[in-house]
């Protein structure tokens, strides 16, 4: 299935996503247990990181929605979440901050 428009924009931006967290070195090669991905805080904060979140919670169902054609969320506001926690870590967050900024964006103004 080929993305048109701003599916297409926001899977290129996925892909920045996923390409500033390994250059952090936040990529993780194991996933987590099933139990902490089954948390219903928001962010799952409870039992997972925010990189961990963004890996496998945010992503897998951001493609999913773009190859399934689902609909995507009215609103996303991950930047925010991304600064108070990553971006306090010392770490330079530029690239993967403003990657998040952009699919806030596009997510929220998607028509």
């Amino acid at each position: 299935m080929e993305l048109e428009g701003p599916r297409s924009a926001i899977a290129a931006q996925l892909i920045d996503l996923e390409a500033a967290l390994r250059q952090l070195n936040l990529w993780s090669d194991e996933s987590p247990s099933q139990e902490a991905l089954s948390s219903e805080q928001p962010f799952a904060m409870d039992s997972l990181e925010f990189e961990e979140w963004l890996q496998f919670i945010f992503l897998p169902t951001l493609y999913e929605v773009l190859t399934s054609g689902g609909a995507l969320p009215e609103r996303c506001a991950i930047a925010p979440m991304a600064e108070e926690t990553i971006g306090k870590r010392g770490l330079p967050t530029e690239t993967l901050i403003s990657t998040l900024r952009d699919l806030d964006q596009l997510i929220t103004y998607v028509d």
